[in-house]
């Protein structure tokens, strides 16, 4: 049985509204995606952990690749191969956990 409820399940569009109300994130393959310029790998390491907690609380897992200067966070609803407001929730968590850690979104590419 699946522990989310039926709302949670439902594909949101790029176009939708919670979607393109995210700062810093876009779209990208079907996945929600954004980049943080950390500019250290500690800082980085720091907002990694950050998301970690965020992540294993909502039991919602993106995936991250830390670099040295950014991380880049990519979130999808595994489970419906689509972006669901689990995903919209989780980065809004994630971008207010690097404004705490005054880490701002970068610019956005394909590129890790």
């Amino acid at each position: 049985m699946n522990p989310f409820p039926p709302e949670d399940l439902v594909p949101l569009p790029a176009t939708h509204d919670a979607v393109r109300s995210l700062t810093g994130w876009q779209v990208v393959d079907g996945r929600l995606r954004a980049r943080y310029d950390t500019g250290t790998f500690a800082a980085g390491l720091a907002l990694v952990n950050g998301i970690g907690a965020a992540a294993e609380a909502a039991d919602h897992h993106p995936d991250i690749d830390l670099r040295y200067g950014h991380v880049v966070v990519v979130t999808w609803s595994h489970d419906v191969d689509a972006i669901t407001a689990r995903d919209v929730r989780l980065a809004g968590e994630i971008d207010a956990i690097a404004h705490e850690l005054d880490i701002r979104a970068g610019t956005t590419s394909t590129e890790m």
